[in-house]
């Protein structure tokens, strides 16, 4: 179902109070991946590199206003330029809103890895200039490490 067609009030959310949303591409990348986590959860999707991220942060805010919703999970490929998106539209849908309290998983899918990334971290890639010193840190250690 796609995110942008689902009733911020709908039955379905209200009755199961977990929302699943993924990257489109997912559909086809990791076919059993999405079926898998859609388990217990209404499974939607949602493209950024087809809608605008402000129209997908503005229904996320819509449901997350509307339903007392348990659990937002995001799943995308990672590395995407589009697909990081999404993760940033429900981070900023939770402060929008104001719903800190709400349990908010963030997934990337890593060739066929699963991994679970922080809310901290997904602030963080929106600030090139923290990634960047996070990298040259990074460099340090190894030459630390290399010269002893």
């Amino acid at each position: 179902m796609e995110l942008l067609s689902l009733n911020a009030c709908s039955r379905l959310l209200r009755e199961k109070r977990r929302l699943l949303i993924y990257g489109k591409c997912l559909e086809v990348e990791r076919p059993g991946l999405v079926e898998g986590l859609s388990e217990g959860r209404v499974a939607v999707w949602a493209c950024p590199e087809r809608d605008h991220i402000n129209v997908i942060a503005l229904k996320v805010v819509s449901i997350i206003a509307r339903v007392d919703l348990e659990e937002v999970t995001v799943v995308t490929v990672d590395g995407s330029p589009h697909c990081v998106q999404l993760h940033h539209a429900v981070e900023e849908a939770i402060k929008v809103t104001k719903s800190e309290d709400l349990s908010v998983k963030h997934l990337v899918c890593h060739g066929d890895k699963l991994i679970e990334v922080s809310p901290r971290a997904v602030k963080v890639a929106r600030y090139l200039s923290k990634v960047k010193s996070l990298l040259r840190l990074e460099e340090e250690r190894r030459s630390s490490l290399e010269r002893e």
